[in-house]
């Protein structure tokens, strides 16, 4: 990302001393939104936490104490909460009209990030019937979205987070290398448990149904996970990226972060009892991280979309 593109003019603020004003970007995280969607008796409910960071020339707040160019995080909050009055839709949908705001509203707002989760509720049912306003918190994971502006280049990027899968059998460990230090024995019947977080970039231009893609690329994970013997969490990771990219021609590339929930089969011998693999003493920390992105060949990589994006490589 250029000196220019974040506001930093090159040596602006270079004093004589060497020292220089970096990269920088500035707003409101995490703003809890709750949109109902009321225009009949069967109402609806959007459940999202949104952050809005903007990029741009910011050189003058940071050298001189001049906000001039300063739009308040208030201001963004509020704006969040303004637009999602004309409704919130996909959460990817709703990120790029906050973007087309604020980079097209503010001259000196050349990008910026914007980020969200979103919470699932479903209708609480009674004698079969489902209440028209009554819900309960659902969902196995936390949807989530993403849009980084970086001058006249945007990046979209959905994804999914807190994804807890496991499975009993078809999976081991074997063949890694031994030191001095290694305890760890091989085995090639163990339980596979991890937390999944991942999102995907959408090719430049792409505008799908985001709602139905997220539930395709959901069942994928899903399938890919459940399939086949895993000789290693990493082998398991590339099959599910590939699972997705060789289905959805809408996305470039995914990426991934995966922890190892490590269930180790519990001694029982001290009590006379055996185990055969029924036990098992979970762990929580420390894990094993297994972090990777998976592309479609010949697509360039876009650097710009990750940076912030925690949790990711």
């Amino acid at each position: 990302m250029s000196d220019e593109a974040n506001g930093n003019g090159g040596n602006s603020g270079d004093g004589g001393n060497g020292i220089v004003l970096g990269p920088n970007r500035y707003g409101k995280a995490e703003v809890r939104l709750v949109r109902v969607t009321r225009d009949t008796a069967r109402h609806e409910v959007d459940d999202l936490n949104v952050t809005s960071q903007l990029r741009g020339d910011f050189r003058a707040a940071h050298l001189e104490g001049d906000n001039a160019h300063v739009v308040a995080t208030d201001t963004q909050k509020n704006t969040i909460f303004a637009f999602a009055r004309d409704g919130v839709g996909a959460p990817e949908e709703f990120l790029q009209r906050l973007a087309d705001h604020f980079t097209g509203e503010f001259d000196w707002v050349t990008g910026g990030r914007w980020l969200a989760e979103r919470f699932a509720w479903e209708r609480i049912a009674s004698d079969g019937e489902e209440h028209d306003h009554a819900f309960v918190r659902s969902g196995q994971e936390v949807r989530t979205a993403a849009v980084v502006v970086d001058g006249g280049v945007r990046h979209v990027l959905g994804g999914l987070q807190d994804l807890t899968v496991m499975k009993t059998t078809d999976s081991g460990f074997e063949g890694f290398p031994r030191d001095r230090y290694t305890t760890l024995q091989e085995t090639a019947d163990r339980i596979l448990a991890t937390s999944v977080a991942v999102r995907w970039r959408f090719a430049a231009g792409s505008r799908p149904d985001y709602d139905a893609l997220y539930g395709r690329v959901r069942a994928h994970l899903l399938a890919s996970f459940a399939e086949g013997y895993s000789p290693a969490l990493q082998a398991t990771l590339y099959d599910m990226g590939r699972a997705v990219l060789e289905t959805e021609a809408e996305l470039d590339e995914i990426r991934f972060s995966m922890p190892n929930r490590h269930h180790f089969a519990v001694d029982l011998a001290p009590f006379g009892l055996d185990n055969p693999n029924e036990v098992f003493f979970a762990v929580d920390r420390p894990y094993g991280l297994i972090e990777a992105s998976v592309m479609r060949a010949g697509v360039e990589p876009a650097p710009a979309a990750w940076e912030g994006v925690a949790g990711f490589c």
